[in-house]
């Protein structure tokens, strides 16, 4: 870690060219013995020196008693007395729009990739939540086709998107979540259930009230949008307000937001229960990631990963000053925790590591383009032990895979309200190869088919 910690937050990483493969048919058999990669490192904790940090430390150290026969290697673990003076700047935490990088320029704004518009796309999706190694199922996902529709003026300044019939003013836009939850599992099965509904509401108050945009406004609408929706889940998980309402995107009217304005109620889980929150909302034009926590969304367009998210670390460098201005410490326990306990950044829940650990959500938006392959959104239970470019290899394959053996679907899915088997297979194929590789958690994953028609023949 540098003496210096710089307070900017990096917008995305670069992605990495993949070299090109086979589209591999016998990508199912293909077994993957081992991992270089380690759930987590056992490390001995930093000696303390003696330091005070807050009046508000003894409430967590009284919180972390419960955590005293966690596995070494789960998201939370014991706490280690922190060391260190705590800086003294005001780091923000409101994030900015970030724009993926790929190779040629930003994404969908050169290099020969060209934003395209999708009217009729259907979501193909299929997904996978397994306990794996682990003795609870703290895990939970989310995917609700046709959540909202969105209207044309919320995804340009102008009024055109390419491909467009001027006639569409809006269109509908399919939510996909994947919660982690550690601790227990109230918070992230919360989220599965209310996440897409206080952000329906959100939207609907922007798309009331919206009026003419100028520039980039609409991106700063969208993270706004997201900012306060991730706030608000946590506000009714930790008690402050009432609990909103839960059900169809149907139920998610006017009123849901009242109910958040009423008094507050019993929080949802105990404090030292939290979870992760990576959410994709796609549209015809664009695809819009929020993330709080250490899942990830990965986009695979063509042959290169394209990470629609970046992991909030403890040791990320804009991330640790930050809790340090807050006064937090960031100790080294089994890889780097807050105040040795818990092994990500931010999260929904946690009330017992705030202000330090903050649901403020990252938001990245990218226009789609036809070289669009699919989209994977998992838990770290897949992260862990596979890097972007194996995973986007290894769904792409799969889907082209299970169409050259099955031909294109003959009874398409109209609604997307169920499981496409070709994203399913990559799916499956994917928490197959993390077990092989040794994963020691839960593992949930979302495979998003990106493409609106696939040419094959049928076979005889």
């Amino acid at each position: 870690m540098a003496d210096h910690v710089p307070a900017e937050r990096e917008e995305a990483a670069r992605v990495v060219v993949m070299e090109e493969e086979g589209d591999g048919d016998e990508l199912e058999d293909r077994m993957v013995h081992g991992s270089e990669e380690e759930d987590s490192v056992s490390v001995a904790p930093e000696p303390s020196v003696g330091s005070s940090i807050s009046d508000s430390s003894s409430s967590i150290a009284s919180a972390t008693d419960e955590f005293s026969s966690l596995d070494p290697s789960s998201e939370t673990g014991t706490l280690s007395s922190a060391a260190g003076p705590a800086l003294t700047a005001n780091v923000g935490v409101l994030p900015a729009v970030a724009e993926p990088e790929v190779r040629g320029g930003r994404a969908g704004a050169s290099g020969g990739e060209r934003s395209v518009f999708f009217p009729n796309y259907v979501p193909l999706w299929g997904s996978v939540s397994i306990c794996g190694r682990r003795p609870e199922m703290e895990d939970a996902v989310a995917a609700v086709p046709g959540f909202f529709e969105i209207p044309l003026r919320m995804l340009t300044n102008d009024g055109v998107v390419d491909g467009m019939d001027p006639s569409l003013i809006s269109f509908p836009a399919h939510f996909f979540g994947v919660y982690d939850g550690h601790g227990g599992s109230q918070v992230a099965n919360y989220c599965r259930d209310r996440l897409h509904l206080a952000l329906v509401e959100g939207l609907r108050n922007v798309a009331e009230g919206l009026g003419g945009v100028s520039g980039d406004a609409w991106k700063k609408q969208w993270e706004r949008v997201f900012v306060d929706c991730f706030q608000k889940v946590d506000d009714e998980v930790g008690g402050k307000v009432s609990r909103g309402s839960v059900g169809g995107a149907a139920d998610a009217s006017a009123e849901g937001s009242d109910l958040c304005l009423g008094a507050p109620s019993e929080p949802i889980a105990p404090e030292t229960v939290g979870s992760t929150a990576v959410v994709a909302v796609i549209c015809p034009s664009h695809i819009i990631v929020a993330n709080c926590g250490d899942s990830r969304t990965v986009l695979c367009r063509g042959k290169q990963p394209v990470p629609l998210s970046v992991d909030h670390k403890p040791n990320r460098e804009d991330e640790y000053a930050r809790i340090e201005a807050e006064g937090g410490k960031v100790i080294q326990w089994n890889g780097y925790r807050v105040f040795g306990v818990l092994a990500m950044s931010r999260s929904i829940g946690d009330r017992y590591l705030k202000p330090w650990i903050i649901p403020v959500p990252e938001v990245t938006i990218i226009p789609r383009t036809k070289e669009d392959d699919c989209l994977v959104l998992a838990s770290d239970g897949l992260w862990d032990v596979m890097s972007n470019e194996e995973v986007c290899d290894i769904a792409r394959r799969r889907i082209l895979s299970w169409h050259k053996k099955n031909g294109v679907t003959k009874s398409p899915i109209q609604s997307g309200e169920e499981a496409d088997p070709a994203a399913q297979a990559a799916a499956d194929c994917l928490s197959k190869h993390a077990l092989q590789k040794g994963s020691k958690d839960n593992i949930t994953i979302i495979v998003v088919d990106l493409k609106s028609q696939r040419k094959f023949k049928s076979k005889t």
